[in-house]
């Protein structure tokens, strides 16, 4: 059973994964330049152990001594890990960068690479700590301030991620700043007029991921609003423009299964029980009909879940919290798991699970800290809004 990288159908999160145009240029640039090509067919370029099978260790000797190797392999191993769910990849990544991000290090790509990996493993604090270091040496790089955006996001903490939005306004493109900016509106009691401001950005040109996020955005933000029609065609769009986008999935499952629609549900997530995220939403539609493949998706879901627990990892402590609300019918089980994922992270989806986990539980007031987060910052969201409306 492999694991998911990340588990937040946050539209905004695909900035960890899509360089900005300029910056991918930059990149590309530095791959391109000046490639080692051997005098002769007798030059030793890496030493490897009796019996390797895999390329793996020759080609971290070689991104060890050439920057313009090791850049561009780490950024194809961090997407192959999100594609496939396996952690394993963010560890070539990682070794891929070793040789550049230590207390001397000299590359801001190779920080803010490894800022990312640290952000797929909910090291939030590592990542943003990593993130200044790339900024101490490159104050104007506009991937450092939108991933600094993204995972102070996550933590809740909007005026700082508005902050880093407004140091990219001449460093980015002009529909990335306004996602970035519009995104934090649309959580800061802004909703409507941010739905409408994002709608008007032009994605006519744009790349496809970048086009997939502006339309998962959309989509986020209908839901909230209560607009359900409009966020299943938001999604849609988004998994035209990026097929195997599994944020986008997850967070068009999430709405099918509450429009009591679970057959389309496993529908669309058909072939997809290797990412926990996914698996869980399978679990849920298989449980509402009552499908004979539930025993086994939930096997598959616990033994995961115990694993990470083994390795002290909290990475899908919200999957975990939901398993136990919605297929396992553990409510307790269910609040404590939700309570230490509200630790760790506090986006609208960690609000919701608290709050339900805590009313199953019959505590309603174990929900506290998350009500009081709506009520400080303005939070707008038909689901939390009628699940605290249950509970008063």
């Amino acid at each position: 059973m492999t694991t998911v990288v990340e588990t937040q159908p946050t539209p905004l999160r695909r900035l960890r994964r899509a360089l900005t145009p300029q910056e991918w240029r930059r990149l590309a640039g530095m791959a391109a330049a000046k490639p080692f090509i051997p005098q002769d067919d007798s030059a030793v370029l890496a030493e490897v152990p009796p019996g390797t099978r895999h390329s793996e260790l020759a080609t971290r000797q070689v991104a060890a001594k050439r920057l313009d190797v090791a850049l561009p392999l780490a950024q194809l191993y961090i997407k192959q890990a999100r594609s496939t769910g396996d952690l394993r990849f963010l560890g070539y990544a990682e070794a891929m960068l070793d040789p550049w991000i230590g207390p001397g290090a000299t590359s801001a790509d190779a920080l803010v690479l490894h800022a990312t990996i640290l952000q797929s493993r909910h090291d939030f604090s590592g990542a943003l700590q990593i993130l200044e270091r790339a900024r101490a040496l490159r104050p104007d790089d506009a991937q450092a301030w939108l991933t600094s955006a993204t995972v102070l996001r996550v933590l809740g903490r909007y005026d700082q991620s508005r902050s880093a939005c407004e140091q990219i306004t001449v460093r980015a493109d002009p529909g990335v700043v306004e996602l970035c900016k519009q995104s934090i509106r649309g959580l800061t009691g802004e909703l409507p007029a941010a739905y409408a401001a994002v709608r008007q950005i032009d994605s006519q040109g744009m790349p496809p991921e970048e086009r997939a996020w502006r339309d998962s955005e959309l989509g986020e933000m209908a839901v909230r609003l209560g607009r359900d029609i409009e966020a299943e065609r938001w999604f849609q769009n988004g998994l035209r423009a990026s097929p195997a986008d599994f944020y986008i999935r997850a967070a068009y499952a999430d709405l099918l299964l509450r429009n009591n629609r679970p057959r389309e549900a496993l529908s669309l997530l058909a072939g997809q029980e290797t990412l926990e995220p996914l698996l869980l939403r399978i679990a849920i539609a298989q449980k509402i009909l009552r499908d004979p493949g539930l025993a086994q998706s939930s096997a598959r879901l616990a033994a995961a879940f115990a694993a990470e627990a083994q390795r002290g990892d909290g990475v899908h402590r919200r999957e975990e919290a939901r398993f136990l609300l919605d297929v396992e019918s553990d409510p307790r089980g269910a609040l404590a798991a939700a309570q230490e994922n509200w630790k760790a992270q506090r986006e609208t989806d960690d609000v919701l699970v608290l709050l339900r986990a805590a009313h199953a539980a019959g505590v309603p007031q174990a929900a506290q800290p998350a009500a009081a987060f709506v009520q400080e910052h303005g939070v707008q969201d038909v689901r939390i809004a009628a699940v605290m409306g249950e509970q008063s």
